[in-house]
């Protein structure tokens, strides 16, 4: 699917998806002539026809969504393994809530609220037009690229593509080559849910990602590192297409003396093992407060959740992360597994080491300890803003200096990467962690143009300005100015 093949035939089509009758959706067969419909059979028929045209995508996508949630749920096996496969080792679990529990919700939320969400809104107009009518509707931007990453092969597809298919759109996917298994039967749901005239996946190395990025989309999806993500905005820049960049950062989990220690780090963890820390929103750094790092130590080992239940990625990643622990003291909290199956490794550096500038990405987990509450601040403000923070045993005047000192996509206490499952709350980054929007209301925003509708009544005391202008009119401008 090139967007440069009839650009406007492509927007054509997205507006069309609003209609339930459209291509992308399923309307009501035609009555035969003559037919006559009675009782309740009727009165829905009635209604049903006085419905504005913001109803069509609900309908449009309350029959997307189950499709697309049947389908992950009859193979949500096939999806387990594919990703164990291309892993050489994935967790099970981790693949039936983060790939597939996770979109079906995401898909099921999106249908219960889009009728209310494409509703279009009444627009304040200024008393010298009245009765001038003026409302913001949402429409479709037309065909939306998603670049997926291979860490959430499934998952960091399909939910931009509910969100840009909930908004109308129609959706091209560029999947990771990391994750061929993957990608291949990301193609066989996509097409059997959806059809390719919904969606369509291309496939191919970094030449084909390249050329992806360059095309001249309607809106543009990329989830992956920073420095990727800088290359992916300067080839859209090209064609001024707009962008969702979904990257990473430095994730600090700040452990405060107010915290209950144990409690903390099996929050953290419990973050860091899932995916074996191949989380964008995974806890990246653990920032010590009145803890000494032989305590919190000792607090991981007693999880028992030193060995993750998932492998590095493949070779590439594994040398990347050894060439980034090269001069760091690491202290494994389990012995390794067979393969690329590491054990979390506490990491203590010298300050300007660059496991402290660069995103780990993996089973590592440096410790900083500092002196107070202001020094974690101030670690964390000298970096890129990650994606979240996380917050233990912080008071509301704690949480409040971290929130006025910091910048970041979210504030999270208590708890890791959970946050990410929650359908109704916009999830992103900010500067070097990303732009845009993404899940529920915000993701459906972040698809649709907001389009100026406005009914120009026949009179109203703003045509007193018109030219040519008589005395009166001038005097009256005048006045408006003082």
């Amino acid at each position: 699917m090139r967007p440069d093949r009839g650009r406007a035939e492509g927007r054509d089509r997205g507006r069309d998806h609003h209609h339930p009758c459209g291509a992308g959706g399923q309307g009501q067969a035609p009555r035969r002539a003559g037919a006559v419909t009675r009782g309740a059979a009727g009165r829905r028929a009635a209604t049903s026809a006085r419905r504005p045209a913001w109803w069509a995508p609900a309908l449009s996508l309350a029959l997307h969504a189950a499709a697309l949630a049947a389908v992950l749920l009859r193979r949500a096996g096939d999806v387990a393994a594919a990703i164990d496969a291309d892993y050489g080792g994935r967790c099970i679990e981790d693949s039936l809530l983060a790939e597939v529990k996770l979109v079906v919700d995401a898909a099921r939320h999106s249908a219960g609220r889009l009728h209310r969400w494409a509703r279009p809104r009444r627009a304040g107009v200024p008393f010298p037009f009245l009765p001038t009518r003026a409302a913001v509707e949402p429409v479709p931007k037309g065909i939306v690229g998603i670049m997926a990453p291979w860490n959430y092969p499934l998952q960091l597809a399909l939910l931009p593509a509910v969100d840009a298919v909930a908004a109308g759109n129609r959706v091209a996917i560029k999947p990771a080559e990391a994750t061929p298994r993957t990608a291949a039967l990301l193609t066989d749901l996509l097409a059997e849910c959806w059809g390719k005239d919904i969606a369509r996946v291309v496939q191919g190395g970094p030449d084909i990602a390249a050329d992806f990025a360059a095309q001249p989309w309607d809106h543009l999806v990329f989830t992956g590192g920073t420095e990727t993500g800088r290359k992916v905005m300067q080839a859209a820049a090209a064609n001024l297409v707009p962008l969702t960049l979904e990257l990473g950062g430095k994730c600090p989990a700040l452990v405060l003396p107010g915290a209950d220690l144990a409690a903390a780090a099996r929050a953290i963890m419990a973050g860091k093992a899932i995916n074996a820390g191949q989380t964008c929103i995974a806890p990246d750094t653990v920032l010590l407060v009145g803890h000494a790092p032989a305590a919190f130590e000792a607090a991981c080992r007693a999880t028992g959740l030193g060995l993750p239940e998932t492998a590095v990625v493949n070779d590439r990643q594994a040398a990347r992360l050894d060439a980034l622990c090269q001069g760091v003291a690491l202290t494994p909290l389990a012995p390794s597994g067979p393969g690329r199956f590491r054990a979390i490794a506490l990491a203590a550096a010298a300050p300007d080491h660059p496991i402290h500038q660069t995103e780990v990405f993996g089973p590592v987990l440096p410790v900083q300890p500092l002196s107070d509450l202001g020094a974690a601040i101030a670690w964390v403000a000298a970096r890129p803003p990650p994606l979240a923070i996380y917050l233990f045993g912080a008071t509301a005047e704690e949480e409040a200096q971290v929130a006025a000192g910091t910048r970041s996509g979210a504030i999270v206490a208590g708890r890791c990467v959970e946050y990410a499952a929650f359908p109704d709350l916009p999830f992103g980054g900010i500067g070097a962690s990303g732009f845009g929007r993404r899940n529920g209301e915000a993701g459906f925003r972040e698809f649709s143009l907001l389009r100026a509708r406005v009914t120009h009544a026949r009179w109203g005391l703003a045509r007193l300005l018109d030219p040519p202008r008589t005395a009166r009119g001038r005097a009256l401008i005048r006045r408006i100015l003082r």
